[in-house]
């Protein structure tokens, strides 16, 4: 038997990267997964490859009625939820004299107010016990020149974990903080673009600043969530977990 046999899982963000490798962790565990992300086609094709029991729901996690129809979705095929990933999340990659007001609003309406949104909506369906995994970033713990927006957001979802561990506990419904360092992803290859970098010299400027001297993979943040979610971290809440080559603890 595998260890997400007979479970649900809801994963936003799942078009690419980590949010997709989740995904697909979570399918190849058993697990009925339904992906959520704004690039329909994109996301539709991820669906297809991680397999027969992938749900592909086309949603932008900052717009209330958008995950209002991803829970109908779910409610529409007897479902009730016993893992939600909030996973979406972009940066900005602006310095402070250069941040927008619609930059500002857009990362932390997708990041932190999505967050809250995605567990919000998710609240009538959670089962008891349930688990709920919230994406942070090992910026939050840095002083990033160009990433205090996106910090910021990431840094609120941290904040939002501990409060939501101990709201929810009493319903049996455990949540943690996964905060990966530099991972080798889409959104990493677009921030080197908008840096004026090319993929690889930004990949090796990343992994010089790590212990272990390399970028960390999807599937290796992935392998943590599906710890999370399974009945074997049935005694962790409210904790933060690094997935980050030693560079924030050494």
């Amino acid at each position: 038997m595998r260890p997400m046999d007979g479970k649900t899982a809801l994963v936003t963000g799942a078009s690419s990267g980590i949010g997709r490798a989740i995904a697909q962790r979570f399918a190849d565990d058993g697990a009925r997964v339904y992906l959520t992300g704004r690039r329909k086609d994109e996301l539709e094709a991820a669906a297809e490859d991680v397999g027969p029991n992938a749900v592909a729901v086309p949603c932008d996690v900052s717009q209330a009625a958008d995950l209002d129809r991803v829970m109908d979705v779910i409610r529409g095929d007897g479902r009730r939820l016993d893992a939600v990933v909030a996973n979406a999340g972009l940066g900005d990659g602006s310095r402070l004299q250069d941040v927008t007001e619609e930059q500002f609003d857009f990362v932390f309406g997708v990041n932190t107010k999505g967050s809250l949104l995605t567990v919000q909506k998710s609240l009538p369906l959670l089962a008891q016990p349930a688990s709920v995994i919230l994406l942070a970033s090992s910026t939050i713990h840095l002083g990033a020149a160009r990433m205090g927006v996106y910090a910021a957001s990431k840094a609120a979802v941290r904040s939002l974990g501990r409060t939501w561990a101990a709201e929810l506990a009493p319903r049996g419904v455990r949540v943690n903080v996964i905060t990966p360092g530099p991972i080798a992803t889409p959104a990493i290859e677009r921030l080197a673009g908008r840096l004026g970098q090319s993929s690889e010299d930004f990949h090796k400027v990343l992994a010089s600043q790590l212990p272990l001297q390399r970028m960390g993979r999807p599937e290796e943040v992935a392998a943590l969530a599906a710890f999370l979610a399974g009945p074997e971290s049935s005694f962790i809440t409210g904790a933060e977990h690094f997935v980050d080559g030693g560079q924030i603890q050494v």
